[in-house]
Protein backbone atom coordinates (compact mmCIF):
# COMPACT_ATOMS: atom_id res chain seq x y z
CA UNK A 1 0.00 0.00 0.00
CA UNK A 2 2.53 2.71 0.94
CA UNK A 3 4.86 1.56 -2.18
CA UNK A 4 1.46 2.39 -4.39
CA UNK A 5 0.88 5.71 -2.28
CA UNK A 6 4.84 7.00 -3.17
CA UNK A 7 4.27 5.84 -7.11
CA UNK A 8 0.95 7.71 -6.84
CA UNK A 9 3.04 10.58 -5.96
CA UNK A 10 6.31 10.02 -7.71
CA UNK A 11 3.68 10.32 -11.09
CA UNK A 12 2.03 13.52 -10.19
CA UNK A 13 5.36 15.13 -9.45
CA UNK A 14 6.63 13.92 -12.98
CA UNK A 15 3.59 14.99 -14.96
CA UNK A 16 2.95 18.12 -13.28
CA UNK A 17 7.05 18.49 -13.92
CA UNK A 18 6.59 17.81 -17.73
CA UNK A 19 3.53 19.88 -17.98
CA UNK A 20 5.18 22.97 -16.45
CA UNK A 21 8.32 22.95 -18.29
CA UNK A 22 6.19 22.69 -21.50
CA UNK A 23 4.28 25.58 -19.94
CA UNK A 24 7.62 27.09 -19.57
CA UNK A 25 8.66 26.75 -22.79
CA UNK A 26 5.10 28.17 -24.22
CA UNK A 27 5.25 31.06 -21.70
CA UNK A 28 8.83 31.70 -22.23
CA UNK A 29 8.24 32.00 -26.02
CA UNK A 30 5.69 35.52 -25.51
CA UNK A 31 8.34 36.50 -22.76
CA UNK A 32 5.62 35.95 -20.19
CA UNK A 33 7.44 33.64 -17.71
CA UNK A 34 6.10 33.97 -14.36
CA UNK A 35 9.00 34.20 -11.84
CA UNK A 36 9.75 31.52 -8.32
CA UNK A 37 8.36 33.34 -5.49
CA UNK A 38 11.64 33.47 -3.17
CA UNK A 39 8.97 32.22 -0.45
CA UNK A 40 8.08 29.68 -1.86
CA UNK A 41 11.01 26.99 -0.09
CA UNK A 42 10.84 28.86 2.54
CA UNK A 43 6.89 28.57 2.90
CA UNK A 44 7.30 24.69 2.02
CA UNK A 45 9.97 24.57 5.03
CA UNK A 46 7.76 25.57 7.34
CA UNK A 47 5.00 22.69 6.30
CA UNK A 48 7.32 20.28 6.53
CA UNK A 49 8.99 21.64 10.25
CA UNK A 50 4.97 21.74 11.13
CA UNK A 51 4.37 18.43 9.74
CA UNK A 52 6.80 16.38 11.40
CA UNK A 53 6.24 18.11 14.71
CA UNK A 54 3.15 16.78 14.27
CA UNK A 55 4.55 13.53 13.58
CA UNK A 56 6.84 13.49 16.79
CA UNK A 57 4.27 14.73 19.20
CA UNK A 58 1.49 12.08 18.21
CA UNK A 59 4.14 9.16 18.34
CA UNK A 60 5.54 10.35 21.81
CA UNK A 61 1.81 10.32 23.28
CA UNK A 62 0.93 6.93 21.50
CA UNK A 63 4.18 5.11 23.22
CA UNK A 64 3.25 6.64 26.74
CA UNK A 65 -0.29 5.64 25.67
CA UNK A 66 0.96 2.22 24.76
CA UNK A 67 3.05 1.61 27.34
CA UNK A 68 0.57 3.15 30.20
CA UNK A 69 2.48 5.71 31.81
CA UNK A 70 0.94 7.66 34.37
CA UNK A 71 -0.55 10.61 33.57
CA UNK A 72 0.30 9.97 29.83
CA UNK A 73 -2.41 12.04 27.59
CA UNK A 74 -3.78 10.25 25.12
CA UNK A 75 -4.36 10.51 21.51
CA UNK A 76 -8.15 12.05 20.97
CA UNK A 77 -8.83 9.59 17.46
CA UNK A 78 -11.04 12.80 15.71
CA UNK A 79 -7.44 14.64 16.28
CA UNK A 80 -5.40 11.62 14.69
CA UNK A 81 -7.64 11.42 11.85
CA UNK A 82 -7.50 14.95 11.43
CA UNK A 83 -3.62 14.71 11.09
CA UNK A 84 -3.69 12.23 9.21
CA UNK A 85 -6.20 14.06 6.36
CA UNK A 86 -3.99 16.88 6.88
CA UNK A 87 -0.62 14.97 5.89
CA UNK A 88 -2.80 13.08 3.27
CA UNK A 89 -3.38 16.75 1.56
CA UNK A 90 -0.41 18.08 2.13
CA UNK A 91 1.90 15.28 0.42
CA UNK A 92 -0.91 15.39 -3.09
CA UNK A 93 -0.64 19.42 -3.19
CA UNK A 94 2.94 19.55 -2.43
CA UNK A 95 3.39 17.08 -5.28
CA UNK A 96 1.66 18.68 -7.39
CA UNK A 97 3.62 22.02 -6.38
CA UNK A 98 7.46 20.18 -6.58
CA UNK A 99 6.88 19.00 -9.45
CA UNK A 100 5.43 22.53 -11.13
CA UNK A 101 8.40 23.99 -9.65
CA UNK A 102 10.93 20.99 -11.03
CA UNK A 103 9.46 21.88 -14.33
CA UNK A 104 10.16 25.40 -14.39
CA UNK A 105 13.32 24.77 -12.53
CA UNK A 106 14.43 22.70 -15.21
CA UNK A 107 13.67 24.91 -18.33
CA UNK A 108 15.70 27.58 -16.66
CA UNK A 109 18.09 25.30 -16.32
CA UNK A 110 18.31 24.34 -19.93
CA UNK A 111 17.83 27.92 -21.17
CA UNK A 112 19.57 31.16 -20.63
CA UNK A 113 21.46 30.46 -17.33
CA UNK A 114 23.57 33.10 -17.86
CA UNK A 115 21.42 35.73 -17.02
CA UNK A 116 21.83 36.52 -12.87
CA UNK A 117 17.87 36.46 -12.62
CA UNK A 118 17.29 32.99 -14.56
CA UNK A 119 20.03 31.37 -11.98
CA UNK A 120 18.16 32.92 -8.93
CA UNK A 121 14.91 31.37 -10.55
CA UNK A 122 16.68 27.82 -10.67
CA UNK A 123 18.26 28.19 -7.64
CA UNK A 124 15.00 29.16 -5.80
CA UNK A 125 12.64 26.54 -8.11
CA UNK A 126 15.64 23.78 -6.45
CA UNK A 127 15.14 24.93 -2.76
CA UNK A 128 11.37 24.53 -3.32
CA UNK A 129 11.64 21.18 -4.85
CA UNK A 130 13.55 20.00 -2.10
CA UNK A 131 11.61 21.56 0.85
CA UNK A 132 8.66 19.88 -1.43
CA UNK A 133 10.51 16.46 -0.51
CA UNK A 134 10.87 17.22 2.77
CA UNK A 135 6.94 17.74 2.92
CA UNK A 136 6.44 14.73 1.46
CA UNK A 137 8.55 12.72 3.37
CA UNK A 138 6.98 14.43 6.69
CA UNK A 139 3.56 13.58 5.78
CA UNK A 140 4.59 10.02 4.93
CA UNK A 141 6.08 9.74 8.45
CA UNK A 142 3.38 11.42 10.36
CA UNK A 143 0.70 8.57 8.45
CA UNK A 144 3.19 6.03 9.34
CA UNK A 145 2.89 7.12 12.64
CA UNK A 146 -1.28 7.14 12.62
CA UNK A 147 -1.01 4.02 11.30
CA UNK A 148 -3.57 1.52 13.16
CA UNK A 149 -1.90 -1.45 14.28
CA UNK A 150 -2.12 -5.13 12.00
CA UNK A 151 -4.40 -7.72 13.68
CA UNK A 152 -2.03 -10.94 13.80
CA UNK A 153 -3.74 -12.76 16.17
CA UNK A 154 -7.35 -13.25 14.66
CA UNK A 155 -6.56 -14.66 11.28
CA UNK A 156 -10.69 -16.28 11.23
CA UNK A 157 -13.12 -13.49 10.80
CA UNK A 158 -15.91 -13.78 13.05
CA UNK A 159 -18.49 -16.97 12.46
CA UNK A 160 -15.68 -18.67 9.84
CA UNK A 161 -15.73 -22.59 11.18
CA UNK A 162 -12.28 -23.30 12.76
CA UNK A 163 -10.49 -26.35 11.10
CA UNK A 164 -10.42 -29.51 13.76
Amino acid sequence: MRQLRIRTLAGICVAAGVLSWAGAGLLDAFDVLPSVPVAAPIVLAIIAVVLLATALSLRARLKAQRERVPGAKGVDLMMAARAVVFAQASALVVALVSGMYGGAGVYLLLNDLDLASRREQALYAGLAVAAGIGVIAAALFLERVCRLPEDDEDDNPPGAATAA
